[in-house]
């Protein structure tokens, strides 16, 4: 049940765009504000609308957290006259829509679908990384949101939730030893949940509060846990903003080799990266039979449009090779120089 594309009419920072997905990686490439994230939110907002008691619009809310849980404030504010958004999202088995307007009380839109959406897409499991690490601040943070203490989008909720869950009991399988065996190789420890707080445990050492580890380290323990638990597993989506933002740069060629396992496995995979390393490392990991494409969101005007291709160098719009060539031009005038 993989999705296959979105529709975003007058959203946020979209006039009108339209993006096809692959049933595996979607790598989302582009300048900051091009909506990059914007876009995995609603994707995940309908992945999440797949449960009975999840609504598509009232998680769009949880997830963007405009202003007085006022949905209308999504609506594109650069194009005069205009008052009304349009959202379609569509899987190889159903569609999802929604629409609203400015005058929109807070996520009262006009939803399309949900309940054939919800019918066809009862199995779906997802699950949204956010970039910045949120387990080491876990404790007690759901209810510190509730009464209104702090402000968090519902990606961060969410995470806290996938990662205390125990949804697979005994035994790994052979799948998920092997990519746990790759995320030894950079994770000193396991995760451990003692009365709501996490920690990492490293081998035969006193466990460590997630707060003392550092958070590129935090970021892959908390990706072993969703792993090891079961949440990642064959016809679930992953969303991951921003997977290089603070890890140590050798490790990356590792995190591309995981995320083309956990595609090979059936998982769907979409995230955003301003990285050439990264980039790149998935070009030379992926398999013949990996399926992968680069999606580069740019503007022309004031208008976000968007290029897609199976192939990194492909790209014509391509913001993280045209910064790559131009420090390559500075540094060979420094040399001739």
């Amino acid at each position: 049940m993989p999705l296959t594309r979105i529709e975003a009419e007058n959203f946020t920072v979209f006039e009108k765009i339209a993006i096809p997905f692959c049933r595996g990686l979607n790598v989302l490439v582009g300048e900051n504000g091009m909506g990059k994230t914007h876009i995995m939110k609603m994707a995940y907002a309908a992945c999440q609308a797949s449960k009975r008691d999840i609504s598509f619009s009232h998680k769009t809310v949880m997830l963007f957290r405009p202003e007085q849980a006022g949905i209308g404030r999504l609506v594109n504010r650069n194009q005069k006259g205009v008052n009304t958004a349009k959202i379609c999202i569509e899987s190889d088995t159903a569609k999802i829509g929604m629409s609203f307007s400015t005058r929109t009380r807070k996520w009262d839109a006009e939803v399309k679908s949900e309940e054939k959406w919800e019918k066809q897409m009862s199995d779906l499991t997802s699950v949204f990384i956010p970039a910045k690490e949120i387990l080491s601040n876990a404790w007690n943070l759901d209810a510190a949101v509730k009464m209104g203490n702090v402000e968090f989008d519902d990606t961060y909720l969410d995470i806290i939730v996938a990662a205390k869950i125990d949804i697979s009991r005994g035994a790994d399988s052979a799948a998920r030893k092997r990519y746990l065996d790759v995320l030894q190789k950079i994770s000193t420890g396991k995760v451990t949940l003692h009365e709501e707080r996490f920690y990492l445990k490293p081998g035969t050492q006193a466990k460590l509060e997630f707060n003392l580890v550092a958070e590129g380290l935090r970021k892959i323990a908390l990706l072993w846990q969703l792993i090891k638990n079961g949440t990642l597993e064959n016809g679930s989506v992953l969303f991951w903003d921003e997977p290089e933002a603070n890890i140590n740069p050798k490790y990356i060629p590792i995190l591309a080799e995981l995320l083309m396992m956990l595609e090979s496995e059936g998982v769907q995979i979409f995230v955003s990266t301003h990285d050439y390393f990264l980039s790149k490392y998935i070009e030379v990991k992926r398999g013949k039979d990996n399926e992968v494409q680069y999606v580069s969101l740019y503007k022309e005007g004031d208008t976000v449009l968007c290029e897609t291709a199976k192939e990194f160098e492909l790209l014509e719009h391509n913001a993280i090779m045209d910064t790559f060539r131009q420090l390559y031009r500075e540094e060979i005038g420094v040399v001739l120089r």
